[in-house]
């Protein structure tokens, strides 16, 4: 299939954009959607304006406790709840379990939660 250059209209700065033969090209054998953003506009999103790839979210709001293994002042991302322990990031290394991951679900209850 043969593609033409498209001007877009970026959802961000509402500025028009090229969608070039070659990048529609790219976007169709890879299964991708057209751009929504203009090149200046991801690329911002890219480098600090986003989380992870999902959004804008602000600054994230961090709250401060003491760790429960060393007694230091742990910085952390959630607001620490009285039935859970609270570790700096040193003891979380140490007492976290092997293997690590995060990944949630299931069984057991146990370790170590930041």
């Amino acid at each position: 299939m043969a593609f033409e250059d498209r001007n877009l209209k970026c959802v961000e700065c509402e500025n028009d954009f090229v969608f070039t033969a070659d990048d529609q090209d790219f976007h169709s054998q890879k299964g991708y959607q057209d751009p929504k953003r203009c090149p200046d506009c991801r690329s911002a999103r890219r480098s600090g304006g986003g989380y992870g790839g999902g959004g804008y979210r602000g600054e994230r709001q961090m709250y401060t406790a003491t760790c429960d293994q060393c007694g230091n002042e742990a910085t952390l991302p959630f607001e620490p709840r009285q039935d859970r322990p609270v570790y700096c990031s040193d003891c979380f290394s140490k007492v976290r379990p092997a293997g690590g991951g995060g990944g949630g679900g299931g069984g057991g209850g146990g370790g170590a939660r930041w």
